[in-house]
């Protein structure tokens, strides 16, 4: 493919033919992902309401929560509900939240992770995206303490993205009054084009503000099919991502706590040209403040042998 023609969007590629490793999603999906559709059209003739299974999806997890669609809808849920407030987010991660702060007139402030507690002043929000994006850094409870503390003692709030969460082998329940988590099955199941996630804490608020019938007949059916799974395909496929992490991350020397990797390359522009023309995307980092680094996730055995036999010529 010819790499001046390339067109690329925020989740990804819009050019076929290319294996897309710039988007970081399960590359395995449910065997019951079909009759999602079929159930899905049973039900696109009427308005689809949730609430029962908005329930069952709280007692798989045994938290209250907040359906939406994805995280995306979370984020300007938070907007909406702390307009105007100062937002601190972190260098190097997620753009959304910079995005969602200007859009509903708050001020930013960036800061290094380590550094934030020390400048939380009352009624902040501090965005932290956990397991981060773009680095796979995952930060355990004691390591966020501080800013937790801090943000409880300043009547702030945190918002926890745990976008990619299932991806971690070792996770902490990171709970809290003034702790807003923000959770997506559009990564660990392979289903970007099906928007539906939820929302740990503030419910009551979040339920007024969301818009109605947002995940639609598809996400309503998905959610159907996702409870009477009960996290069995999670429990299935995660552990073959895994597997493909120790491959990927002793090939090419790299390291993460998910299910993909930022690597330092230099002339990124270049390098992603060189990859294009072997058929293969991966994401430039230049968003997140890391100009000379891509990103890449983890796919298939054989894509990721591609990858790595790629990268490895380029490089």
């Amino acid at each position: 493919m010819n790499s001046q023609n390339l067109v690329v969007k925020h989740g990804g590629t819009m050019n076929e033919g290319l294996i897309d490793f710039s988007i970081s999603v399960n590359p395995y999906k449910p065997k019951w992902i079909k009759d999602v559709f079929k159930r899905a059209e049973e039900l696109v003739g009427r308005y689809v309401y949730w609430d029962d299974l908005e329930l069952e999806l709280g007692n798989m997890v045994d938290e209250k929560v907040t359906v939406v669609a994805g995280t995306t809808e979370s984020l300007y849920l938070v907007g909406m509900y702390t307009k105007g407030r100062r937002y601190i987010i972190p260098t190097h991660t997620y753009g959304e939240y910079e995005r969602i702060g200007k859009i509903f007139g708050s001020k930013i402030l960036k800061l290094p992770i380590s550094k934030i507690y020390e400048s939380v002043k009352k009624n902040d929000v501090i965005f932290l995206c956990n397991p981060n994006n773009p680095t796979g850094k995952y930060y355990k409870k004691w390591e966020l303490k501080p800013i937790i503390d801090v943000a409880e003692d300043t009547g702030s709030l945190v918002v926890l993205d745990e976008a990619f969460i299932d991806f971690v082998r070792e996770k902490d329940e990171i709970r809290g009054e003034n702790i807003i988590n923000l959770r997506t099955f559009t990564k660990s199941y392979g289903v970007p084009g099906i928007r539906v996630g939820y929302i740990i804490g503030r419910n009551e608020i979040f339920k007024n503000f969301r818009m109605p019938w947002s995940i639609g007949s598809l996400g309503y059916a998905f959610l159907e099919f996702l409870i009477d799974d009960n996290f069995k395909f999670l429990k299935e496929s995660i552990p073959k991502v895994w597997k493909e992490k120790k491959f990927v991350e002793k090939e090419l020397n790299v390291k993460s706590d998910v299910n993909f990797f930022i690597k330092r390359v230099g002339n990124v522009r270049c390098v992603i040209k060189k990859l294009v023309n072997k058929g293969i995307f991966v994401r430039d980092c230049s968003s997140f403040n890391l100009p000379h680094h891509i990103r890449f996730s983890l796919r298939t055995h054989e894509e990721n042998i591609k990858l790595v036999e790629s990268l490895k010529e380029v490089l």
